[in-house]
């Protein structure tokens, strides 16, 4: 049997257009002018296939190292670093990686190194079904916001671990707060976190969660006010003069869906690689982390205004971001909240009047603070519910003998000839004859 010889399709092609120049069908500047090559070059591959045979036509450099090739020790190396530290880590994370290690090599390379050692797996793309929306002009002009529920310790933390996320819609500049769950209180850090750093954003945009908005009719306090129906996250937001706007789909608010893909990989092997395992130690990795990917993924907006605006001085945003509740006032001057009860001492020279509605707020740092017409008031926590004062019993007197209890009394009933029985218009009679 005869030696196999492999052949590009355009080597076929010159195999084809030089038969046919030996068979006489054509000359061979005729079939330079069909494989697109100079005369004197095809005379070169003419002279080489008639001197080699078909083996002249292959490609000289088929078989041969590359000038250009990464030594086998290198690769070996990343092989080994990659099994011992980076399992799972994709090839562009990995090169990264590789390259704080000393080690510098495309991410291309790397992919086709760990697909030959069966180390990766080509992942297929999903088909693009929703129309383009484009970004908005200026920073802060949008910024997404929603919590992510994944197993971010790898098994050593609990499945309501959620990662608050936002990034800005128009240059993709992001922020993430790692919490327990996803609640008001942790929105209320990770918008916090944000307006500390960038600004007050003109508008947010979340989904319909109850953390976010309501889905009821506005109480008559909000009626009188002329507010719409707000949660506790939204209450705050009106107070900063920040649009709530609620997404119809989570594809509608794809741009942090993505971004919590990138947490979801490169995060958890960055938690993996620190050995982190509190909510403290990730909110503080995340400060550089999130630096790291919006200068590597932001970019410019269209406009160069930036529409964050800044927080009034004689604002404090532990007064803004808190829980509010409305309570009534006891006639003993007490306040019922969360269970335990607050008696109110002062100020003495305008003590809030009892069964009147006051409202305690509690900030996000636990302290708590008891409101009456905007004005704080003066309470000290009590032990537990205050016990009734019962009326002291009065002392029986020696001279006086207590009386015997009254037989209850019968209703007066006028009799069948009484006057006032009669007709009317006989009373009038008897009137006017007298």
């Amino acid at each position: 049997m005869g030696e196999t010889l492999r052949m590009s399709a355009k080597e076929r092609q010159r195999l084809v257009e030089l038969q046919a120049v030996m068979r006489g069908d054509q000359t061979l500047a005729a079939a330079a002018r069909r494989l697109g090559l100079s005369y004197r070059q095809a005379k070169r591959i003419w002279r080489r296939w008639r001197r080699q045979g078909d083996a002249g036509l292959v490609h000289r450099s088929r078989g041969r190292r590359s000038n250009r090739a990464k030594p086998d020790a290198m690769r070996q190396r990343c092989r080994q670093l990659y099994e011992e530290r980076y399992e799972g880590f994709g090839p562009t994370l990995a090169a990264e990686k590789l390259a704080k290690d000393g080690l510098v090599i495309d991410h291309e390379t790397l992919r086709r190194w760990l697909l030959d050692a069966g180390l990766w797996q080509v992942s297929r793309r999903r088909p693009k079904h929703r129309t383009w929306r484009p970004r908005k002009q200026s920073f802060g002009e949008l910024v997404q916001m929603d919590g992510s529920h994944h197993d971010w310790f790898e098994g050593g933390g609990s499945s309501q671990d959620c990662l608050m996320g936002m990034i800005d819609d128009a240059t993709g500049v992001r922020l993430g707060v790692m919490a327990e769950a996803e609640t008001t209180e942790a929105a209320m850090r990770a918008l916090w976190r944000w307006i500390e750093r960038y600004g007050i954003p003109q508008s947010l945009y979340v989904d319909g969660k109850n953390a976010y908005v309501v889905k009821r009719e506005p109480n008559l306090e909000e009626q009188l006010a002329g507010e719409p129906a707000l949660s506790v996250f939204g209450r705050a937001c009106h107070k900063l003069d920040i649009e709530i706007i609620k997404a119809s789909s989570p594809q509608a608010k794809g741009r942090i869906e993505r971004s919590f893909g990138v947490y979801q990989d490169r995060l958890v092997k960055e938690i993996r690689l620190q050995g982190l395992e509190t909510y403290e130690q990730v909110n503080a990795l995340l400060e550089s982390f999130d630096e790291e990917l919006s200068e590597r993924f932001a970019v410019p907006p269209a406009s160069e205004r930036d529409v964050h605006r800044s927080v009034p001085q004689d604002l404090d945003l532990a007064d803004v971001f808190v829980f509010e509740d409305t309570r009534t006032i006891q006639n003993d001057w007490t306040v019922r909240h969360d269970n335990v009860w607050y008696q109110i001492t002062g100020p003495k020279r305008r003590l809030p009047p009892a069964k009147q509605k006051v409202t305690v707020v509690r900030r996000l740092d636990g302290i708590l603070k008891i409101l009456y017409r905007g004005q704080p008031v003066e309470y000290e926590r009590l032990p537990g519910r205050p016990e009734r004062r019962s009326q002291p019993k009065r002392a029986a007197t020696k001279n006086k003998t207590s009386k015997p209890a009254s037989a209850p009394k019968t209703p007066w009933r006028p009799a069948a000839d009484h006057p006032w029985r009669r007709p009317w218009s006989q009373r009038q009679m008897r009137r006017q004859a007298r």
